[in-house]
């Protein structure tokens, strides 16, 4: 008999650091697998929570933490493993519990391969109300370890949405009563004169190519971002958040 190897054996996902842990088992408490307490740490807020949710706890030595967790990590005695994967909701999951108002933004990735990038992306979505984060299952970063860390949390506060072929998606969402914003440089309307009055989709293509052109052929308006002559572009991550705060000044009821 052929043995099992430890090949295709996943590696374990960490978070830590009280307030992540806490959003974590408050918002995605599916996808905490266990809570690790440093021997000798006091007990507080997330024996509350773990207590509230059934996840499962136990104890590491603070000089020697988990592999995956840095050695300086600032952990404050607490770090959690989580399963990725149970963060994303299916496209059609999402609609049954989702209200479109005029005060409704989405953000669609466009294959955004830098997980920095998307990790960033999120944070912003959750920052200026974004009533969630649609991302392709191929050629796009999925989310990770690092997708979590950079979003410092947020991954567990705001709808991360799995779909499939995004043009399909904004032709759906097209229906739906949105209004679709492409990020391009070369757009045709700078975002200082778009009022954003409808239901709103931001699409944000891939670092260095952008949107791929059949995706920004199905957008309604081309956005672009003006900006010094001495700089070529902005990064994804920058761009979403210049364009989403730039949505929620004609929306701040959304950030409520």
């Amino acid at each position: 008999m052929q043995k099992r190897t430890k090949k295709n054996t996943p590696i374990p996902t960490y978070i830590f650091g009280r307030h992540a842990v806490l959003e974590a088992l408050a918002h995605k408490p599916e996808a905490v697998v266990r809570v690790l307490r440093a021997r000798g740490a006091k007990r507080g807020d997330v024996d509350i929570e773990l207590k509230r949710t059934g996840v499962s706890i136990a104890d590491f030595d603070p000089r020697t933490p988990p592999a995956g967790v840095p050695s300086d990590a600032v952990h404050q005695g607490v770090i959690a493993e989580v399963q990725p994967g149970k963060l994303m909701r299916s496209y059609a999951k999402f609609w049954e519990d989702a209200e479109v108002t005029d005060d409704t933004v989405l953000v669609v990735l466009g294959e955004v391969q830098d997980p920095q990038n998307v990790g960033a992306i999120i944070r912003s979505a959750a920052a200026f109300g974004a009533a969630g984060v649609l991302i392709p299952e191929h050629r796009q970063a999925p989310v990770t370890g690092t997708v979590v860390k950079v979003s410092a949390g947020a991954v567990f506060s705001v709808p991360l949405v799995s779909i499939g072929n995004v043009n399909t998606v904004l032709r759906d969402l097209k229906e739906r009563g949105f209004w679709i914003y492409g990020l391009a440089g070369e757009g045709g309307t700078s975002i200082h004169e778009e009022d954003f009055r409808k239901p709103s989709v931001i699409v944000v293509g891939g670092e260095g190519p952008g949107l791929r052109e059949k995706t920004l052929e199905e957008c309604d308006i081309a956005l672009s971002i003006p900006i010094h002559s001495r700089i070529e572009s902005l990064n994804a991550a920058t761009a979403t958040s210049i364009a989403l705060y730039q949505w929620s000044v004609r929306h701040s009821g959304a950030l409520w």
